[in-house]
């Protein structure tokens, strides 16, 4: 057998040589010869980015920690002093505007001091950072290019792709330069991922690995579908499970970028919860579909529209809705202002009504305030609950009260996390900042406090 294939194996290398084609595939069939065309096109639009950022090492760390030897050493403030490091981190990122306007994923460059961006013909540019976008894990950046205008994707429609199409990924993994590999959509709106608050991520074999983050998901026809965010791994590298925000959400955050505004989408001002069999059978759907609504905000522009509490919605703008974070993503993906045509199911019956998208509303004052001095809620930043900081926070429309918005520092930091919830201090309810920041003028030493995690309520006693 070995010499028959050795035989097979020369006669094939002695066989008269034919020229490669390398014009563009004229079709599909054409395509499965090479990539080369494809990657030739899309290729120079993907990037590399390289965000620096200082964060504070304290050395009081293992053996400084311990007070034997710090006298020992001497305790002059020389040991355990923080102390500054530079830290740096790598992406990839995708030219979308040739007047150089960047997407890459908002972790890449988080916290980044100084962002730049080397082209694939490794001219390296400063960026400007224009927009981030933590709920999407997206961000924008730009660089300037005079009199040049640079190669850039197109933005795709993501919604039109079809498991197991072809796509290409390209990046820069592992910082060993400009990368791309091949496989198909493996499948479409995963939701279960839990990297960012709009989950629905194109899931593909095209190996994703550190350092694709940001980078393109390209189609056969050179658009960008996708903008690679994630892998599911248990050594770091590729087994064939990456993730892709799809173009669709990632041109809303662009547009904004380019509108010099934050990232405001559409307020559905509703609780959702997902259709089970059991769901399904009560309100007589043949199989578990859409998305079961369980309360709705008396400003809910789905609430204007028409639906009720036990509506169960199937789809929006003829797209089916197979869970709730679907419906979520088919919102944030619509224009505020637009009118949307929404089916649901209601006794049994389907129903056609159109809504009109809005942002949240600001219904109270945020009021937003860094708590200082000496309580529990030092180095938190707080607010007052509206729909609009409700949303942000990712929390029940109709929450309202004080929320922590973020915790920069200090004590706040070991009792209390972003989204949580203030109903109570020493006995008193909590309705806004300026009542929580008259409760704790008044309170030295002991603190009973109250607050809702994620639906849950907890209870705290902290002494001073």
């Amino acid at each position: 057998m070995r010499t028959v294939i050795a035989v097979i194996a020369a006669g094939f290398m002695i066989a008269t040589p034919v020229l490669a084609d390398t014009s563009v595939p004229a079709s599909k069939s054409e395509m499965v010869l090479s990539f080369a065309p494809v990657v030739k096109t899309t290729a120079p639009a993907v990037v590399n980015v390289y965000a620096s950022s200082k964060v504070v090492a304290d050395d009081d760390q293992g053996v400084m920690a311990d007070p034997f030897f710090r006298r020992f050493f001497g305790d002059d403030g020389s040991f355990g002093r923080p102390r500054e490091r530079v830290q740096n981190s790598l992406g990839s990122g995708v030219i979308v505007d040739a007047s150089g306007l960047i997407v890459t994923n908002n972790h890449v460059v988080q916290g980044g001091t100084d962002i730049r961006v080397v082209l694939a013909d490794k001219r390296e540019f400063e960026a400007k950072l224009l927009l981030t976008d933590e709920r999407t894990d997206l961000a924008v950046l730009k660089i300037n290019v005079p009199d040049e205008k640079l190669p850039a994707l197109k933005l795709g429609d993501s919604d039109a792709l079809e498991v197991g199409d072809l796509v290409l990924a390209i990046g820069n993994p592992f910082g060993v330069g400009q990368t791309v590999t091949s496989g198909i959509v493996s499948a479409l709106a995963r939701t279960q991922v839990g990297i960012t608050d709009y989950q629905f991520f194109i899931q593909t074999d095209a190996a994703i690995n550190p350092g694709n983050s940001g980078g393109a998901l390209v189609n056969m026809a050179g658009q960008l579908i996708g903008i690679n965010t994630a892998i599911f791994s248990k050594t770091g590298g590729s087994i064939g499970i990456g993730f892709a925000i799809p173009a669709n959400m990632v041109r809303t955050v662009v547009q904004s970028a380019e509108n010099g505004t934050a990232v405001k989408r559409p307020w559905l001002g509703v609780e959702l919860q997902d259709v089970t069999q059991d769901i399904a059978d009560s309100v007589g759907l043949a199989r578990p579909e859409g998305t079961l609504i369980v309360s709705l905000h008396p400003d809910s522009p789905l609430a204007k529209a028409g639906l009720k509490r036990g509506d169960v919605v199937l789809a929006l703008e003829g797209k089916p809705i197979e869970n709730s974070r679907e419906l979520g993503y088919r919102a944030a993906t619509s224009a505020i202002g637009s009118k949307v045509i929404v089916e649901y199911q209601r006794g049994g019956k389907s129903i056609e009504t159109s809504a009109i998208m809005m942002a949240a509303p600001e219904t109270v004052p945020r009021d937003v305030t860094l708590f200082a001095g000496k309580s529990p809620f030092t180095g938190a930043v707080l607010a007052n609950l509206s729909p609009a900081v409700a949303d942000e926070l990712d929390l029940p429309a109709e929450s309202t009260g004080v929320g922590i918005m973020a915790i920069k520092d200090g004590p706040a930091q070991r009792f209390f996390r972003k989204g949580d919830v203030v109903l109570e201090v020493n006995g008193t309810k909590i309705t806004d900042v300026k009542t929580l920041g008259e409760v704790l003028d008044q309170t030295d030493g002991l603190w009973q406090i109250a607050i809702n995690r994620g639906g849950r309520v907890l209870k705290l006693a902290v002494g001073g």
